[in-house]
């Protein structure tokens, strides 16, 4: 402010006017501009004493936020939410996903010879992956209640890798999706399997657990393959 108050009494006698911040003369301004040129060497960058108006700063709204592409569990501010799904219709929505527990060739032979010591392994996991889907909620902590319709675990003997192969499917028809239900039954699923084997093998791993299907819902049909 040090400098208007050198600069502004030379123009005003010069011109003869008084300075406000509502009226200012567009000349007036060229040649406050000169004077601080001559004073600092260069000309001042624009500033509310120019002619150029603020820029204005546009909010999109709640119909064009939601069309944008982005994570839903997330609000404006960044903080973590819960989705509402109320405005959705229900429909007919099913998810298909798989893991691979990959066994040893040990703990394998035990497990296709049902001679593991905690029992049937496959029939176990089997059980421990349709209750995991129905907990699913409870476990993850911003799905949805969602009322299972049907749920389908399969466990395969793969030869070839000495592993377990896992399907899980989870049906409903609702306002939100069971991709994490279906990911949930044959995550539970794998992790049964190396609880009933872990004393045959420490090698055991769980891997490739990912959604293979999923249809209903806005989104449509999507499929990995």
């Amino acid at each position: 402010m040090s400098i208007f108050r050198f600069i502004l009494p030379r123009i005003e006698r010069s011109r003869g006017w008084r300075c406000f911040a509502t009226g200012i003369l567009s000349d007036s301004i060229a040649e406050l501009n000169r004077e601080m040129e001559s004073i600092f060497g260069e000309s001042p960058s624009a500033s509310p004493l120019g002619s150029n108006p603020p820029q204005q700063v546009v909010h999109p709204t709640p119909a064009a936020r939601e069309t944008q592409p982005g994570l839903t569990h997330v609000d404006c501010s960044g903080q973590a939410k819960m989705v509402d799904v109320s405005p959705k219709h229900d429909s007919e929505r099913v998810a298909i996903a798989s893991c691979r527990v990959l066994l040893g060739q040990k703990a394998f032979n035990l497990v296709a010879s049902n001679q593991i010591a905690k029992g049937d392994v496959l029939t176990v996991a089997k059980i421990a992956g349709i209750t995991g889907a129905k907990q699913t909620s409870n476990l993850i902590p911003l799905c949805h209640n969602i009322n299972l319709s049907h749920v389908r675990v399969d466990l395969t003997l793969n030869e070839e890798d000495s592993s377990v192969v896992i399907e899980g499917e989870a049906t409903t028809c609702g306002k939100t999706g069971v991709e994490m239900e279906a990911m949930a039954a044959v995550t539970i699923a794998g992790l049964t399997v190396y609880d009933m084997c872990k004393a045959a093998s420490k090698d055991i791993c769980i891997t490739d657990i990912c959604l293979q299907h999923k249809s209903g819902g806005k989104s449509g049909n999507w499929s990995r393959n």
